[in-house]
């Protein structure tokens, strides 16, 4: 995944979080906020309560690689937030639910 479609600054999480409603999959939480820009950018939350730093970041990773594997819509903001049921599932699995989620949020693109 690109460093330019990453979404860093807490003030960008703290904007787009209180003012989404998130939609709920599973273990994992989506915030899409629609932009004018011809770009598209993800932000990933994985909380302390999941483990430790190794382990949030191998779930970060993981979830970088699945994204990077689609093809998206642009003008969009999307801030993933992991739960930690996700420590009971396989990459094929957290692989399969977030493609489903993102399907239904309407932001790949046909070809993807």
């Amino acid at each position: 995944m690109k460093k330019k479609n990453i979404l860093k600054k807490s003030y960008e999480f703290n904007r787009i979080i209180n003012t989404i409603k998130p939609f709920r999959y599973k273990y994992l939480k989506f915030y899409v906020e629609r932009i004018e820009d011809n770009n598209y950018y993800f932000g990933f939350s994985v909380g302390k309560k999941i483990g430790k730093a190794v382990v949030r970041n191998k779930i970060k990773r993981q979830i970088k690689a699945i994204i990077q594997k689609n093809k998206y819509k642009n003008g969009f903001n999307c801030i993933i937030i992991v739960n930690s049921s996700i420590l009971d599932r396989t990459f094929q699995e957290i692989e399969k639910d977030i493609n489903d989620a993102l399907k239904r949020l309407d932001i790949l693109n046909n070809g993807g």
